[in-house]
């Protein structure tokens, strides 16, 4: 059987030149592969470009300056996750061969949701004398965090929602911006780039520098390549948003391979605001799950990922 990932352009949608046909090809997509391709999203081409230009900047640091962002000191999901850190398959001992910088919502050290305590609240960690790093990473985020609420959009209506069910839960998420850098070599032994893994939020937005590694495993098939489409946001559904569905959507296994060169990605995860309840969503038939809560959720995944900081 031939699965194909399509390509989707957002101004079809938001044109309103075919609003219709993009919800049914966008429907189709999460409930049979869980992956899609998003072209014509508006995001600058100059902004994809100069957020790459500082994660480098900022991987092509000497360890001993990155060290002090390591992302297990702070118990926020925010900072830097040093090559052999991490373990997305956790079927397996095989740790990840990557490097990856955190950041998530920026707040003040003073924000009432610090102070309060509200669960994965904090400050980001910045690195030292690299300029522009901040404001392009920030600006980054607001950019694709806007296009994720928009998304949003479409799933609502595909689900017989009101177009804008979703956003009063993702306007102040527990999303994560994650620049990553895998090193390129050979695929020898149990070497892998990122372990298979589903991924934790509601949905992923990945551009890539055109390296290709990304495969997918859908429902009854092997593994596939994600196709390598420049300027083209690859989104995946993942686990909260397949919940609150009450598995109608799928969140699909994926990997990324050991690359021939060094390749690297922006992975932008929307994960629910820490209150947003995870919940069957009305007229998705009897509740599979108990309800929980973003902030509950996003815990005991990342409490089974990373590899504890050495002595």
């Amino acid at each position: 059987m031939s699965i194909a990932i399509p390509v989707l352009d957002w101004s079809r949608f938001e044109s309103g030149a075919d609003r219709a046909g993009f919800v049914a090809d966008l429907g189709r997509a999460c409930r049979e592969t869980g992956f899609f391709l998003v072209s014509g999203h508006g995001i600058p081409e100059s902004l994809i470009y100069e957020t790459f230009r500082v994660a480098d900047a900022f991987f092509d640091l000497p360890v001993a300056e990155k060290a002090p962002l390591d992302i297990r000191k702070f118990g926020t999901n925010r900072g830097w996750t040093a090559e052999g850190s991490e373990n997305l398959d956790d079927t397996t001992t095989q740790v990840d061969r990557k490097e990856a910088f955190n950041i998530g919502l920026e707040m003040a050290a003073d924000d009432p949701r610090i102070l309060s305590g509200e669960p994965f609240r904090g400050i980001n960690h910045w690195p030292e004398n690299l300029p522009g790093f901040k404001d392009t990473a920030l600006a980054y985020f607001a950019a694709v965090h806007q296009l994720g609420i928009d998304l949003h959009r479409p799933i609502a209506l595909d689900l017989g929602l009101d177009e804008h069910y979703f956003a009063p839960s993702l306007d102040a998420p527990l999303a994560t911006l994650r620049m990553l850098r895998y090193p390129g070599g050979n695929r020898d032994g149990d070497a892998i780039g990122a372990g298979a893994h589903t991924d934790y939020g509601s949905i992923t937005l990945l551009m890539t520098d055109d390296e290709p590694g990304l495969q997918v495993r859908p429902r009854g098939g092997d593994w596939i390549d994600v196709p390598q489409i420049p300027g083209a946001f690859i989104v995946n559904i993942a686990d909260c948003l397949m919940r609150w569905t009450n598995d109608i959507y799928v969140s699909t296994p994926h990997r990324v391979l050991v690359p021939q060169r060094v390749r690297r990605s922006l992975a932008f995860f929307l994960d629910p605001n820490p209150e947003a309840v995870i919940s069957a969503l009305p007229g998705t038939g009897q509740a599979k799950y108990p309800p929980v809560t973003g902030a509950e959720y996003l815990k005991m995944r990342l409490d089974a990922t990373y590899t504890p900081e050495p002595a």
